[in-house]
């Protein structure tokens, strides 16, 4: 498919950056800032041409100090990708993002993996980085949600609610996001997104729970993925909500789900179709970022 070429590219040119780091060790601290930059610009530019992205609420992210930012996941979270770049051009702050702890066993990804920040978490971990001034992506749902939910973009979080401490422990306001998908503190991000990438076993009642309970055993998706359409993408971004000293964990957790499930509601084509979200290609609603 079109992102895993994409992907591919990225590798090679990572590792050309390490490289080069090793040769010109002198000033290796401007190189990985500079392969950023680029990484970024390539992934900008890949979902405009393939998915006509957009952010809508790019406004909401501050310039400085820390935010934490709450999506939705879908069965290949594309758009965040894209999303993180966004961030990265328009305001230069990087975005650490918690992945599950598989997506740091597959070859070769490592490396792509640090160049954007990514964490395995604790919890711990993640106030460090609130604390420090930066900004911080959680998906409740995680792979799990990636796994489980459809068309219809239904929250899969269950009974979690660490993501609501890390966000009271740090004392910072949550922002929500959401990608609109067709076919997919202080802030928390809203964020809604179209469903260019699905899972395969959701048409399939039985194997559905086959490919649920292998992930359960083992922590691992097994099951296969299809899509890579050229669908539009549009992210946005849900007002933030303001750190609370009263507020318990499951309270804010709850609060939460009711925020991004509303940026749902209101922005998400339910049930996602694939040719309503090509023929929007052709239709530009708002301006964008």
């Amino acid at each position: 498919m079109v992102w895993c070429g994409a992907i591919g590219g990225l590798l090679e040119f990572c590792k050309l950056s390490l490289r080069k780091n090793v040769l010109k060790e002198a000033y290796s601290h401007n190189l990985w800032d500079g392969a950023r930059k680029t990484v970024a610009t390539l992934w900008d530019g890949h979902a405009a041409v393939w998915h006509g992205y957009e952010v809508h609420g790019m406004e909401k992210i501050p310039e400085e100090g820390p935010a934490l930012i709450i999506f939705y996941h879908g069965a290949i979270p594309i758009d965040f990708y894209y999303f993180m770049a966004k961030i990265f051009i328009h305001k230069g702050r990087t975005c650490r993002v918690v992945a599950d702890h598989f997506v740091f066993k597959i070859p070769g990804f490592s490396l792509l993996l640090d160049v954007f920040c990514a964490i395995h978490g604790p919890r711990e971990k993640c106030v460090e980085i609130l604390r420090s001034g930066h900004l911080l992506a959680i998906s409740p749902g995680g792979v799990r949600e990636a796994l489980i939910s459809d068309e219809t973009y239904n929250i899969v979080w269950g009974n979690r609610k660490g993501f609501a401490q890390v966000a009271i422990d740090a004392k910072v306001m949550r922002k929500l996001r959401h990608t609109e998908m067709k076919g997919w503190r202080d802030p928390v991000t809203q964020q809604v997104r179209s469903r260019a990438y699905s899972s395969g076993p959701r048409a399939a009642g039985t194997l559905h729970r086959l490919f649920r309970w292998l992930y359960e055993k083992f922590r691992y998706p097994f099951a296969p993925m299809y899509g890579g359409f050229p669908v539009k993408l549009r992210t946005y971004l849900g007002d933030p909500i303001p750190y609370d000293p009263k507020i318990t964990a499951e309270e804010l957790a709850e609060k939460t789900k009711d925020a991004v499930q509303a940026l749902i509601d209101k922005h998400q084509r339910i049930p996602g179709n694939v040719m309503s979200a090509l023929l929007e290609r052709f239709h530009n609603k708002q301006k964008i970022n």
